[in-house]
């Protein structure tokens, strides 16, 4: 089982986490499930870009991006070259090492 590492963020998981996630498992769904708070305004569908991750190791391991993913990283704050969106990202057996950006184009948070 792969294991992600969550670099610390102030709001989401201000100490860092390691989670066991399982191969075929979203990024996205695997932090949900594991009390990380990543925001994803559209439900996982690829539509918006707030659950995007910069994939600090084990980039290669995740399953390939996308046309659709590839024209939505383009509006992310903070695009960097090993960007996902992490409701896309699918991991395979090795470990992973990702960072949630500062900030989100999704300015309307909720608990506001």
């Amino acid at each position: 089982m792969p294991i992600i590492k969550v670099l610390p963020h102030p709001e989401y998981c201000p100490e860092g986490k390691e989670i066991d996630a399982a191969p075929g498992e979203s990024i996205c769904e695997a932090l949900l499930e594991h009390g990380v708070p990543i925001e994803h305004a559209c439900e996982m569908s690829c539509a918006c870009t707030t659950c995007h991750v910069v994939v600090r190791e084990g980039l290669a391991s995740l399953g390939e991006l996308d046309e659709s993913e590839e024209d939505l990283l383009d509006r992310a704050w903070g695009l960097e070259p090993s960007s996902r969106l992490s409701c896309q990202a699918i991991l395979a057996r090795e470990n992973v090492t990702v960072e949630i950006p500062k900030y989100s184009i999704n300015h309307a948070k909720e608990k506001h």
